[in-house]
């Protein structure tokens, strides 16, 4: 809900400022955790190249990379998609500088969590977009936020040791529906 440049200086330079800023403090042992978004599942896959480039592009250089400029990205919703995206590949591309700091890295992707945003948005324009993909879910309803935080909490504890460089999709489902042909690929 805001215009292309803001979503992709919020939602994809914000979090790589994030990995970097994080990767210069954490200790061994330690772990990070990225909120991403089941957004990032959506989109028809990148080229290897462009994948490649949200990885490992500098952090400065990367809202100048050229299929991220105004005429390549369309509108928001693909805007989110593609820094949803980001997040999930750099956090594969941290988890091996992070790995050498003896530490780990990971995002999750939450579908349609009940939250005051995700309230709004039921309300808004949008509204019957969200309904319908919780109709086509598995799970047939949205999450309530402690569903999400119990999976964060074990993703950065030490039960989740041998986990790093992974998203964690929790989003009842809605992806394996687009994947099933019973919802639309946005976009």
């Amino acid at each position: 809900m805001a215009p292309v440049a803001r979503v992709l200086e919020v939602d994809l330079y914000g979090s790589a400022v994030v990995f970097d800023d994080f990767e210069k403090v954490i200790a061994p042992g330690g772990a990070g955790l990225i909120i991403s978004s089941m957004a990032g599942h959506m989109m028809p896959a990148l080229s290897p190249e462009q994948d490649h480039a949200l990885a490992y592009t500098p952090t400065e250089q990367l809202l100048d990379l050229p299929f991220l400029k105004a005429d390549p990205v369309p509108n928001t919703l693909v805007a989110y998609m593609i820094a949803k995206r980001a997040n999930h590949l750099r956090v594969q591309a941290s988890a091996i500088t992070w790995g050498a700091r003896g530490a780990r890295v990971n995002s999750i992707s939450p579908g349609i969590i009940v939250t005051p945003l995700a309230l709004h948005e039921l309300n808004s324009e949008i509204g019957n977009i969200y309904r319908t993909m919780v109709a086509a879910s598995p799970a047939n309803r949205m999450a309530p936020p402690n569903e999400i935080s119990i999976a964060a909490s074990f993703l950065l504890g030490p039960d989740a040791g041998f986990i790093t460089g992974s998203d964690l999709l929790i989003d009842g489902g809605v992806i394996a529906a687009m994947r099933a042909g019973k919802l639309p690929t946005p976009g």
